[in-house]
């Protein structure tokens, strides 16, 4: 792992992780682990609205995870209701954390490769409507971490399970003097919510 990353992961509190949102974390982490006895690639899909910030955190953070406890077979997807771009305050936080991230298109919706590990392939990041190759078409669990695409979406084709593991979307502070502070934070909070799940697997 790039030691930068490994010290951030390593540096994140677990007793930070309160009660309450273990409650919502625990069922994701029994799909984990139930999957893994069966030793099929396990499929998680975090969605959220335009698949431009709480969704890329929780499928980046959810890779890293998987690869610093050893768990095997997982692949991370994200996805939202509709297409924008992957913003580019996302973007900054993972690079804040010592994240690797290459653009490779330059397009309006840019496609990024996040590496954290220089021997496992990089995450590739773009936005796209959550059923978008090359997301899972059916056998996955859907982690719903937006209140709207929970609400808008009741019914997911394909997925097998559905988890709402919801988190307060960043964008609260676009363009003002605490915009980095609240994308570190946002950031930090799910890194170590998918730390908190992949631990207790």
């Amino acid at each position: 792992m790039i030691p930068t990353v490994k010290i951030y992961f390593e540096s994140l509190n677990l007793n930070e992780v309160s009660a309450e949102r273990q409650a919502f974390l625990q069922p994701l982490a029994d799909y984990i682990k139930a999957k893994t006895k069966s030793q099929q690639p396990i499929n998680l899909t975090f969605i959220c609205t335009h698949n431009s910030r709480r969704s890329h955190l929780g499928q980046v953070w959810a890779q890293v995870a998987a690869a610093y406890f050893g768990i095997e077979n997982i692949y991370s997807f994200s996805g939202g209701t509709e297409a924008t771009a992957c913003n580019p305050r996302t973007i900054a936080a993972f690079e804040r954390t010592g994240l690797k991230v290459t653009k490779t298109t330059k397009t309006e919706n840019p496609v990024y490769e996040i590496s954290f590990d220089a021997s496992m392939t990089p995450v590739v990041a773009f936005s796209k409507v959550y059923d978008q190759a090359p997301n899972p078409s059916q056998g996955f669990a859907a982690i719903m971490t937006c209140d709207h695409a929970e609400a808008n979406c009741p019914f997911i084709p394909g997925a097998e399970r559905r988890l709402p593991i919801m988190y307060v979307d960043p964008k609260v502070s676009d363009d003002t003097p605490e915009e980095a502070a609240t994308y570190d934070a946002r950031c930090r909070q799910i890194a170590t919510e998918m730390k908190w799940v992949f631990e207790n697997v």
